[in-house]
């Protein structure tokens, strides 16, 4: 059955998903970088960049595994653009160049209407006015028999979370503290929401947890 979830969402050790003050210098905000540090490497990673072959590993399996039956993402509008308000004519279509890496509809969230932009590599950004219920319609309608990917940042997550739309998470803690920027969970009760760690991992650079709605208890 298809599910929402979340994949390969790194959070600091004090529960921050991105740092302050984001950014064009900044896309993950101040010191957000380091968040992904057990990404960067992998060879999931470095084949979407084109850059070589990269590390194998606990790692790029979980890397490999928050992209496998997605069929469709969910992302805030500070995941596409440091902008803010109404779009600019600045001719910006997103931080990944001309081939995103989602190969697949993306929903993005926005107070301001944009037409749709279409790319290479079968990824359409479609600008969504109509909050998360009207993303996660039209994501579970593109998706079809696959998944919809929550793809962040902490507050379009927050938003799904607390709404009760997310069947799964795979959280990623990186060995970081922040201080300050984007919490996560702060106020959520998973518990109550009847999430149950089913997996974890350690890594060198991170401990992978995954979390299901109505899990049995962890693996």
């Amino acid at each position: 059955m298809p599910q929402v979830r979340v994949s390969a969402f790194a959070m600091s050790i004090d529960g921050f998903g991105a740092g302050p003050n984001q950014s064009l210098e900044h896309p993950l905000g101040e010191g957000g970088g380091a968040l992904h540090e057990w990404f960067y490497p992998t060879r999931t990673f470095q084949s979407t960049m084109g850059t070589g072959d990269g590390t194998t590993g606990v790692d790029d399996e979980f890397a490999a595994r928050s992209l496998a039956n997605v069929g469709a993402w969910i992302l805030g509008r500070n995941m596409f653009s440091p902008s803010r308000g109404p779009w600019p004519d600045d001719g910006w279509r997103g931080w990944w160049g001309d081939e995103p890496p989602y190969h697949v509809p993306v929903f993005v969230l926005t107070h301001h209407a944009r037409a749709p932009l279409e790319m290479q590599g079968g990824t359409t950004f479609h600008f969504v006015t109509g909050g998360i219920d009207e993303a996660l319609m039209r994501a579970r309608d593109a998706a079809g028999t696959r998944d919809v990917r929550i793809g962040g940042g902490a507050a379009t997550v927050r938003q799904f979370l607390q709404a009760g739309y997310i069947d799964q998470m795979h959280l990623v803690v990186s060995p970081v503290i922040l201080g300050r920027g984007e919490p996560l969970l702060t106020g959520i009760d998973l518990a109550a929401q009847g999430f149950r760690c089913v997996e974890r991992v350690t890594t060198e650079k991170a401990l992978h947890v995954v979390l299901q709605r109505g899990g049995a208890g962890p693996a």
